[in-house]
């Protein structure tokens, strides 16, 4: 039971230790680890930790004034805000019972000094992120440092196990449970879809505990007057209702999808701003300094409100928020209850939350998780299998910390769950790669990262190799990023027109390619402001404020999509099929729903709806798999190659989450109808054979996806000592060691890791795989004279320039009437 000290601060609290806070206790005390799954609010963070304060509080004194303090807790979040909040709540039980502990947090914004010192002088409680624990491990005195280490704390585990970050962090736990064998894990998550599985990736012999649930979550779609749009993504529509949503509520997060649409409704709410409410921005592009500031501020009750993207997502406990809204649809039930939990982080009482649709389509998604969500359903991915370029990068850091045997080396790492049916062959195929960079490259002195002992020992090549390793540490691969410096102007001297600037504050960054679009004078909206553009310098742009600017453009970032969730896809198409249920959703759109059923069909739940038409000159192919944007790229690309040879001139594709459309010259639907094109034949599963690899070879996306690969395995470093290469330097440098092991090596690790990489992500295969083998002798054809209301959202996506701002909506507005027009004609 909890010592006398900790029962009389529950009690001058006013609280009682939950069940599973205590069951968490009586684990550690018996040397387990544990995964708790438990809802927002049930006090998953201090059930962590309370093991480990237990422990430090009743350390001895001769312990305790040993002269080098040894590490006792590691703590890891998904993100660096997540840690200093967690480091922030719980200084307050260990101040207020007076407890000998010293807690610190180590991030990529804390000083070199301190990090440092950390390695020689640790705190008792450490919290960081997986690319510090990656680099710490590779340090030099890893060992000592970690040795006496007895509990690793792992929170919104869920968050960290389904990308390569999570492979490094598995790697990274096999490795502390070497370096420190008594050591045991505390796995905390709120959304969970298979514990079982996400305990094996915690530790081997890890049990589950599940807290009893809360109160249920007060969720509805924000009602609004306004006509709900057919197509777009920004929820013009709804800003008023928003405003008004935030003007009547404490503190409210405004969660959108991508860094793009954050702007973008900031700048909306701020424009409507009448009553000089304190709203603020927060997304991972801005300067760190400028991120801790909105947090403390919301910390210390001083905002209204926050837009914000998923830097919020997690378990962050700001301030008194009493809303969320999340505007877009959720793409995925597991990601709406995690944002949900950012509103009242009570047990007991609900979170209150407003969904925001930007078209009728989002509406039917939005509709789909609120389902979810009543049931209690989660839609978190499956686990994945490591990936070898991943294990390269782990296998150097190794190197990097100490010297090491490949046989001990290999049986360490499949203790990670990712990696449990890793070969040896395939651990030695990575270990060549480290040590040459592959049979095609073992001329090149500068791939050889590790050398091979006469003591059968591995070691790091050169100490310039491991200085390089912790410059380019990580699994997160970002486009080329250019600093935004905000600059002052200075008047020219007499006689010299116009200004120059000097000076000023970096604000955070935007895409190099999005700075390349630009020409001196035009304006940007980031950080909340309109910039004037004044140029690029080295690594930055140089902008200066300005109040005018017609038209100002926002940055668009390349990892801001979300897929849609497979779960709430399959949620949309029942719906759709459903018409008894369409009571549920707004007239405006169970009435768009019934003229599709009048003017053409519904696809049934597991069809396929194929139509065909003519319009304007061309013959148009328009599909509702309902399977994500990813897959839905894939199947247009492989679509049109097919229409290509049976000469049927396809002049092209577009598509969203829901349906895609393909345009030619040829009429499609009279070819199957005389039966030259068979639908079946359209549709077969074979076309991701031949078709996919042929495509693949041709593709830009396959050298994009070497580039990914092969800086995370390290063979191309973005970063050197003293420098950094510019987004050019490292895709030239990438392209051609691509093009290189293509023609001599092409069963290399990095081409292996490169496809695999394709196939679940930017192709999304298993989802395309599962969609061609449900509608198998399930494809419906309609052939129509002109288009049809379901297709109207996705025919507006046919040339479409990525521009925002009202402007937009009503260019946008004015083509979907046109269009709705014609399809009720």
């Amino acid at each position: 039971m909890l010592p006398a000290r900790f029962a009389a601060w529950f009690a001058l609290r006013g609280w009682s230790p939950r069940a599973h806070q205590l069951v968490l206790l009586e684990k550690a005390r018996a040397g387990r680890s544990t995964l708790l799954v438990a809802p927002t609010g049930a006090g998953k963070t201090l059930a962590g930790f309370l093991p480990s304060l237990v422990e430090l509080a009743e350390r001895d004194g001769e312990e305790r004034e040993e002269p080098a303090l040894r590490l006792h807790t590691l703590y890891i979040s998904p993100l660096k805000a997540l840690a200093v909040d967690i480091a922030r709540n719980l200084e307050v039980p260990v101040a207020e019972m007076g407890l000998p502990i010293r807690i610190e947090t180590r991030t990529g914004d804390t000083s070199a000094h301190k990090r440092a010192r950390q390695m020689v002088r640790p705190p008792d409680i450490l919290l960081t992120t997986p690319e510090q624990l990656a680099l710490m491990l590779a340090h030099r005195s890893a060992r000592e440092l970690f040795c006496g280490l007895r509990r690793v704390v792992l929170d919104e585990l869920h968050a960290l196990v389904t990308s390569k970050r999570g492979d490094l962090l598995a790697l990274g736990l096999a490795r502390l449970r070497a370096l420190a064998p008594g050591l045991t894990a505390v796995g905390l998550s709120a959304t969970v879809r298979e514990p079982e599985v996400l305990a094996r990736y915690l530790a081997p012999g890890a049990e589950v505990v599940a807290a009893a649930g809360g109160a249920r979550p007060d969720m509805r779609i924000l009602e609004t007057a306004a006509v709900l749009p057919l197509a777009g993504h920004t929820a013009l529509h709804a800003m008023g209702e928003i405003y008004a949503a935030i003007r009547a509520h404490r503190l409210t997060l405004v969660f959108v999808n991508t860094r793009m649409q954050a702007e973008f409704v900031f700048q909306e709410l701020w424009r409507r701003n009448d009553d000089g409410l304190a709203i603020a921005l927060h997304h991972g592009s801005l300067d760190a300094g400028q991120r801790r500031k909105v947090e403390a501020a919301m910390a210390e009750g001083r905002l209204k409100a926050v837009v914000c993207t998923s830097t919020l997502d997690l378990g962050i406990d700001w301030g008194d928020v009493d809303l969320v809204v999340n505007v877009g649809a959720p793409k995925g039930a597991s990601r709406l209850m995690q944002r949900i939990g950012r509103a009242n982080h009570r047990l007991d009482e609900p979170s209150k939350a407003f969904l925001v649709p930007a078209n009728r389509f989002e509406i039917l998604e939005c509709r789909a998780a609120l389902d979810a969500v009543a049931a209690a359903a989660q839609d978190t991915p499956d686990a994945r299998a490591g990936a070898l370029d991943v294990l390269a990068q782990h296998v150097l850091g190794v190197a990097c910390a100490e010297p090491f045997a490949a046989d001990a080396l290999h049986a360490e790492v499949v203790t990670a769950a990712p990696y449990a049916g890793l070969s040896r062959a395939d651990f030695d195929t990575v270990l060549q790669f480290v040590a040459t960079g592959g049979y095609a490259l073992t001329a090149y002195e500068r791939f050889a990262k590790i050398v091979h002992g006469k003591d059968g020992l591995w070691r790091v090549a050169n100490p310039r190799v491991a200085q390089q390793y912790r410059l380019n540490v990580g699994t997160i691969v970002e486009e080329p990023m250019l600093k935004v410096r905000i600059a002052k102007p200075r008047r020219r001297a007499p006689g010299m027109p116009g200004t120059i600037l000097r000076g000023g504050r970096i604000v955070g960054e935007i895409e190099e390619y999005f700075a390349e679009t630009m020409s001196p004078g035009d304006t940007f909206v980031f950080a909340g402001e309109v910039l004037r553009f004044a140029g690029i310098v080295e690594n930055e742009v140089v902008a200066s404020r300005t109040s005018a600017g017609t038209d100002p453009k926002i940055p668009s970032y390349a990892g801001g999509k979300f897929p849609l969730s497979t779960f709430l896809a399959e949620r949309v198409r029942r719906m759709i099929a459903a018409p008894d249920d369409w009571h549920r959703l707004p007239e405006q759109v169970a009435s768009w729903l019934e003229a599709q059923r009048r003017r053409s069909r519904l696809p049934g739940r597991r069809d396929l709806l194929v139509e065909t038409f003519p319009r304007a000159g061309r013959y148009y192919l328009v599909a509702y798999p309902f399977e994500g944007r990813l897959a839905h790229q894939t199947l247009g690309m492989l679509l049109t190659r097919r229409l290509e040879r049976a000469r049927l001139r396809p002049l092209g594709f577009v598509c969203n989450d829901y349906g895609l459309a393909v345009w030619g010259l040829a009429d499609i639907g009279a070819a199957v109808a005389s039966g030259r094109l068979r639908m079946a034949d359209l549709f077969c599963e074979d076309m991701l054979g031949d078709d996919l690899e042929e495509w693949l070879h041709e593709s830009a996306l396959m050298k994009r996806t070497f580039r990914h690969c092969a800086i995370i395995a390290g063979l191309i470093e973005r970063r050197f000592p003293g420098q950094e290469k510019t987004g050019r330097q490292v895709t030239m440098s990438t392209d051609l060691v691509y093009d290189v092991l293509r023609r001599h090596e092409p069963d290399h690790l990095l081409l292996r890791a490169a496809r695999a990489d394709a196939a679940t992500g930017l192709l999304d295969l298993k989802r395309l795989t599962d969609m061609l083998s449900r509608i198998r002798g399930h494809i419906v054809h309609q052939s129509l004279d002109h288009l049809s209301p379901l297709s109207v959202a996705v025919m507006l996506e046919i040339g479409r320039e990525t521009v925002y701002g009202e402007a937009s909506e009503a260019i946008l507005a004015e083509a979907e009437a046109l269009m709705i027009e014609e399809a009720l004609a």
